[in-house]
């Protein structure tokens, strides 16, 4: 996987500006924050987002794919403010769950999810590379 950093552009912080990667391609739908057992454990967005993280990457286990296989993550929000407000609980457990890896990232707020209790719903794109051994 190679990132892409045009010359003199600033560096992006918790993000790339592109990535490419070349393999078997894993296509995750938008996680939101609730459990294996469809169940909302809060109302808070940055527990929210924990438990969309964790989503995510148990379906990427499923498919033998690992965090540091993202190349793409669209995170869709019901309040920017809320969002921003967030943004330190975010990092922590951005960090903790997909590690030190920033793929090409997208945030936009949508006026409304399906679920109503969703506040924030994540959906990526990983790239596996060939001939990659994983561990489960």
């Amino acid at each position: 996987m190679d990132i892409l950093q045009p010359p003199g552009w600033p560096r992006p912080r918790g993000y790339s500006n592109g990535v490419a990667a070349s393999g078997r391609q894993v296509f995750v739908s938008g996680m939101i924050g609730w459990n294996a057992e469809g169940r909302f454990e809060s109302e808070d967005f940055a527990l929210q987002a924990r438990q969309a993280l964790l989503n995510v990457v148990e379906v990427l286990r499923e498919a033998g794919a690992r965090p540091e296989h993202i190349v793409r993550m669209t995170w869709y929000v019901v309040d920017k403010r809320e969002y921003l407000a967030a943004a330190e609980a975010l990092g922590a457990a951005y960090r903790e769950i997909i590690g030190k890896h920033y793929p090409a990232m997208t945030a936009v707020q949508v006026s409304a999810l399906i679920e109503d209790r969703a506040r924030l719903e994540i959906e990526v794109t990983a790239v596996v590379p060939e001939n990659c051994v994983i561990n489960s």
